[in-house]
């Protein structure tokens, strides 16, 4: 805030001055009225991301002050918008009546017109602390992260606040932007920076928010105190938390993991206010039990989001056909974590396949689970404090939808395992339904503080007071035609404000009758059409209509809680129940995907193998479905044995479609999703590597060939024998020479010292000659013929080399001018006559021992021996006179 100190101002200012000093960085909204108001620098930063007015209000510092502000009623809509630019948003509350306020001043000896209502910062608003439904995205986990560092081992303490599910894990410093990636965090805690023992989160050289993990834009890094990641309070915290003596329960937790989850609910607790969010048992997430994938790989294979952002051209925008928001995120965390246990795999396989074989049911699940609420979600916001009636009933309806299941699932034949665990979690909730049921209205308001959310016939004393306040409202419509009869003025009315209550009003022609001493009614208020009155009978009838509605309201506020207490009582069994309900969306939504696709069941295999037919590319060929246009399949099949394909062939052609679906089939079999091919055996990956595609990274330096490189040596480093990697046109960000050099020596460590499954996509023709020597590489290409002097693109993979890249046909295809594409054509036979008269630029590369053989770096050549090389190796019955001469002066040149 840029606001200058005042000598003295005024109590609501020092009031909100010093609640602005309490709030850090955040903005402060201050309650006044209906209204949350911004003052200062707030209100200038919210009035520019909200597009609303900027006023001024009194003074201070002798500067007018900025302000703006927004309804309370609307205001989630406002701190989505704030949010979503990256704000952070501190409630301030008024947390006292009037009345209390005053009764305050009066021991304070301070006069009660002075008497400031009290406020305080209730809750902060933060990226990763959501809970309302307005403010998240249905089909999208929010997730919350905390991290600490003990000795080079890094500590991940992830919730998703809305549902209260955390989890706990640790990686390697090295392998933490993998982690993140996966995990895809709005909002990080990291311990405020200090001297460093032991291991660091950072690269050498960089800063740790500027991992590549922490460079989306979703991203915001908050700095809490180091006291608060503590491991042994985190461990004491927890067991506080869920009554227990002991974590052995839950499971083997490490140090670091404890002292990110101390970190985790520290901050929870401090936005919070005291009030902590749902948080169910913690659960560890073993290390290596999942296919590891690095944020480059995610990125490339787009998997959660397209490369334009959003769902719409991701994998999962073709993939997922969830009828419920729980389903779609519980998809999105299997595809972001594919499992590596070939049994759970299978699992989720065969729950998929129960429902692909049985269309009618599966309709029918889907029918019944369209109708069922976030169960998840209301639930976090019910224990958070934030509940409404509204959630109750929808926590009551969507047990009731789970039992009901439970009733029909139990007696299907031939259920699957995995079936039959979801089943036994929809149950257990007769007695809290039937108490809602009771309890509850048919359709409850999302408000509660006008009552109206309790049915009749629960508590006879609340039914008692609606009826007395009722009598009193027939009362007073009677009391309204009685006082017309005696008064003769038949446009007088009884109306009711929040200011004067009950009143009297008349037009101004009228009123002088109703002054008369003796007429019985006292003056309230002019108008400038009507006059309004009192009358000791309204007064009397409007004193019982307040007493039996407060009444009311108390008695519906009590139920409530009594409501809210029950349910949080069974947090744990219903979040079980909203999960299983998760898992069949998710099992019954890839089942509706594969009957829709003509998916196949993928064979699980411990092997190294990789076997597939007719594969495509599942967000390619809907695209083209779209377009009425086919997709051609193509098969895959890697073994020890032919492990490395060399993949060759024209732009455009389906080189990097191809390596990108093989890749995504990879990915959905151990998700446990049906996959697009006729037939599909995926032996176990351990981790995916893409390097197709890049580009500059300007905010970090980075050129794409510099991006290019950084990713190829992440694979080299981290990829193993059990790993699948797929490479496309490595080496062509700089000279052809340094480009085939790097594109040779890749091939030949991913051949001989990896031995990955791997599929390499190239234009370096000089590269076939690997062939040679590398016993497990194959040579493939996309299919293309020119006709009539147009390319046709086949997009069929064939075996053997690539006969040429049809470079200057894509060209003119892009629309080059023709009199470039002739002149390119003329430089290019040149270059290919220079190319067959000296051996072409990868002459003498077969004689080179293999890149696993190499013990050494070689000297390097005297300037005799290259020399000699060079005799050797010219073709001197290819050389024209012209050309042999100037070879004879070029090795003069070269002599010492």
């Amino acid at each position: 805030m840029a606001a200058r100190d005042d000598p003295k101002p005024t109590p609501m200012m020092a009031q909100y001055l010093a609640l602005r000093e309490e709030a850090g960085d955040a903005l402060l909204f201050y309650r006044m009225g209906d209204f949350f108001e911004l003052f200062f620098e707030d209100a200038k930063r919210a009035a520019a991301i909200l597009d609303i007015a900027l006023t001024t209000r009194g003074e201070h510092g002798g500067q007018a002050i900025p302000m703006c502000g927004v309804p309370v009623h609307s205001a989630e809509s406002y701190l989505a918008r704030l949010i979503k630019a990256g704000c952070r948003v501190a409630i301030a509350e008024q947390v006292e009546t009037p009345d209390e306020a005053k009764a305050r001043a009066k021991r304070e000896g301070t006069p009660s017109s002075k008497a400031l209502v009290g406020r305080a910062i209730v809750r902060l608003v933060t990226a990763g602390t959501l809970t309302e439904e307005a403010l998240l995205e249905p089909r999208r986990a929010n997730v919350l992260v905390a991290l600490a560092e003990l000795r080079g081992t890094v500590g991940i303490a992830a919730i998703d606040v809305s549902t209260g599910a955390m989890v706990l894990e640790e990686c390697a410093a090295d392998q933490l932007g993998a982690a993140l990636a996966r995990i895809s965090p709005s909002e990080i805690i990291l311990p405020e920076a200090s001297p460093r023992e032991g291991g660091d989160l950072r690269p050498e050289g960089e800063t740790f928010t500027e991992v590549p993990a922490f460079a989306g834009t979703r991203d915001m890094v908050i700095h809490r105190p180091r006291s608060t990641f503590a491991s042994d309070a985190g461990a004491e915290r927890l067991k506080a938390l869920h009554g227990v003596a002991t974590l052995d329960a839950f499971g083997a937790f490490s140090r670091a993991m404890l002292a990110a989850a101390g970190g985790l609910v520290s901050y929870l607790d401090h936005v919070g206010r005291g009030t902590l969010p749902l948080l169910l048992p913690p659960v560890v997430r073993e290390s290596g039990g999942t296919m590891a994938m690095d944020a480059a790989t995610r990125g490339s294979l787009e998997i959660l989001e397209s490369a334009q952002g959003g769902r719409a051209g991701s994998l999962i925008g073709a993939v997922d056909r969830c009828v419920t928001g729980a389903g779609s995120r519980l998809l999105a965390e299997d595809l972001s974590a594919p499992l590596l246990d070939a049994a759970a795999i299978e699992a989720r396989l065969a729950l998929v396949q129960f429902w692909r074989d049985r269309p009618i049911e599966r309709a029918q699940l889907r029918d019944i689970l369209r109708a069922i609420p976030d169960l998840g979600r209301a639930l976090g916001r019910v224990v958070a404090g934030r509940g409404s009636p509204r959630d109750l009933g929808q926590l009551r309806d969507g047990l009731s939808e789970a039992m009901r299941l439970h009733h029909w699932l139990s007696a299907a034949p031939d259920k699957p395992a995995l079936l039959d665990q979801v089943i036994a979690r929809l149950t257990g909730h007769g007695a809290l339904t039937d108490w809602l049921a009771r309890a509850l209205v048919p359709s409850p308001p999302t408000e509660r503080s006008g009552g109206g959310f309790i049915a009749d016939g629960y508590d006879a004393a609340l039914d008692e007071l609606r009826a007395t306040s009722g009598d009193a409202r027939r009362a007073i419509a009677a009391m309204e035609a009685r006082y017309r009869e005696e008064t003769g003025i038949a446009s007088l009315k009884i109306r009711h404000n929040g200011v004067l209550g009950y009143f009297i009003e008349v037009p101004a022609r009228h009123a002088d009758a109703l002054m008369a001493p003796e007429s019985g009614f006292t003056h309230r208020q002019t108008m400038a059409g009507a006059v309004r009155f009192n009358s000791l009978k309204l007064h009397e009838e409007a004193a019982r209509i307040a007493e039996a509605g407060g009444h009311a309201l108390a008695a519906e506020e009590a139920h409530f809680e009594e409501l809210v207490a029950a349910v949080v009582e069974a947090r744990e069994a219903i979040a079980a129940t909203a999960a299983a309900l998760a898992r069949l969306d998710v099992g019954a939504g890839n089942a509706e995907r594969a009957a829709e696709g003509d998916w196949c069941r993928p064979a699980i295999a411990e092997d190294a193998g990789l076997a597939i037919t007719a594969g495509r590319h599942p967000v390619v060929e809907a695209a083209l479905a779209k377009t009425g246009e086919r997709f051609v399949a193509n098969d895959c099949s890697l073994a020890q044995d032919n492990r490395l394909w060399l993949i060759g062939g024209p732009n455009m052609g389906g080189k990097s479609t191809f390596l990108r679906q093989n890749a995504l089939i990879v990915l959905l079999a151990q998700a446990g999703c049906f996959v697009p091919a006729s037939a599909a055996r995926i032996g176990l990956v351990d981790r995916l590597f893409s390097r197709v595609g890049a580009a500059d990274n300007l905010a970090r330096g980075r050129s794409t060939f510099m991006v290019e490189m950084v990713e190829t040596a992440a694979i080299l480093a981290q990829a193993t024998n059990r790993s699948f990697v797929i490479l496309d046109e490595v080496g062509r960000g700089t000279s052809t020479y340094d480009g085939l050099a790097l594109a040779w020596a890749v091939a030949e460590a991913v051949h001989s010292q990896i031995a990955c499954r791997c599929l390499f996509a190239t234009h370096y023709h000089e590269l076939a000659r690997l062939a040679e020597t590398c016993e497990a590489l194959s040579l493939h290409h996309v299919r293309a013929r020119e006709w009539q002097g147009d390319l046709v693109l086949l997009h069929e993979l064939a075996d053997g080399p690539a006969d040429r890249s049809y470079g200057l046909a894509v060209a003119r295809l892009a629309g080059v001018p023709a009199p470039v594409v002739a002149r390119a054509k003329t430089v290019l036979e040149k270059l290919e006559a220079t190319r067959a008269a000296t051996g072409g630029i990868a002459a003498g590369l077969g004689d080179l021992p293999l890149f696993a053989a190499l013990a050494a770096e070689p000297a390097p050549a005297s300037p005799e021996q290259q020399l000699a090389e060079a005799l050797r190796n010219a073709d001197l019955d290819a050389l024209t006179p012209r050309e042999a001469l100037d070879l004879l002066y070029d090795w003069k040149r070269a002599l010492p």
